[in-house]
């Protein structure tokens, strides 16, 4: 029987292809009691437009809990129930994350946490430009399940989604003094590419993003948003294998002040 819910979302990765569910978005956000929910499978870009959701927004959903995915703070989302809210304040989001965020990655698994944020030291963004070959071969892919997902749609068209000529790699030190390298899934990361690049060309670009992040968001706050894999994980008798799926901007709280 489904159940219902609320959060507020933080993380939406880049929409990946999948045997079972076509064209599927893993996203994670906060209920209003300060603990972690994923939402999975969200058929993302077949949403009706007054459902669709950004990072900050708050969805109702209902959801069952999945059968295959032993974390605890994974739901199986019944999309057509889908509703997207009001956005978060500013003011309102960093004390409300800050007991949520992490040191490093080993509290997170020290903690048993399957989605953790986590506040760098430092990062370094890398590009890497995708060989022409791979470029054409997910493009192809993706417009051949575009041809499937709108045969399913049968009222409206999907248009294929572009892949983006980059792959983005953050090498970052925790609090810890640890150094990480780790591919990048954050949507919002290659949106951003692809909009000042069609602004600016692709040099400003990647100056302009990396200015973003290596400057604006770690002097101003910037959290690290990770979901461990929905198979290699400690509740499947693993090592976690985490997944960097969110760059997100977050003041330190002032909660400390107030003692």
């Amino acid at each position: 029987m489904p159940k219902s819910d609320e959060c507020v979302i933080l993380i939406k990765a880049q929409p990946h292809r999948s045997s079972r569910y076509f064209e599927t978005v893993c996203c994670a956000g906060v209920g209003r009691d300060q603990k972690w929910r994923r939402q999975y499978p969200v058929p993302f870009r077949i949403l009706k437009e007054d459902q669709k959701f950004g990072r900050w927004q708050w969805i109702s959903y209902d959801f069952v809990l999945p059968n295959d995915d032993k974390r605890k703070e994974s739901q199986k989302v019944v999309s057509k129930c889908l509703i997207a809210k009001g956005k978060m304040k500013p003011g309102e989001r960093a004390d409300f994350l800050a007991p949520l965020v992490r040191s490093s990655l080993r509290e997170a698994d020290d903690r048993r946490d399957s989605l953790a944020l986590v506040r760098p030291r430092k990062i370094r963004l890398e590009a890497i430009e995708k060989s022409p070959e791979e470029l054409a071969s997910e493009t192809l892919k993706h417009r051949e399940l575009a041809a499937q997902l709108s045969l399913l749609e049968e009222d409206e068209d999907v248009e294929p989604l572009v892949p983006s000529r980059m792959q983005f790699v953050l090498h970052w030190e925790d609090q810890d003094g640890k150094r990480h390298r780790q591919e990048c899934d954050d949507w919002e990361t290659y949106a951003a590419f692809n909009r000042f690049e069609r602004d600016y060309g692709e040099k400003l670009a990647l100056q302009y993003l990396r200015e973003k992040y290596e400057q604006q968001y770690l002097a101003a706050g910037l959290v690290l948003g990770f979901s461990t894999h929905s198979r290699r994980n400690l509740e499947n008798g693993s090592k976690n294998q985490w997944l960097l799926v969110g760059m997100i901007r977050l003041d330190e709280t002032n909660q400390a002040s107030l003692f």
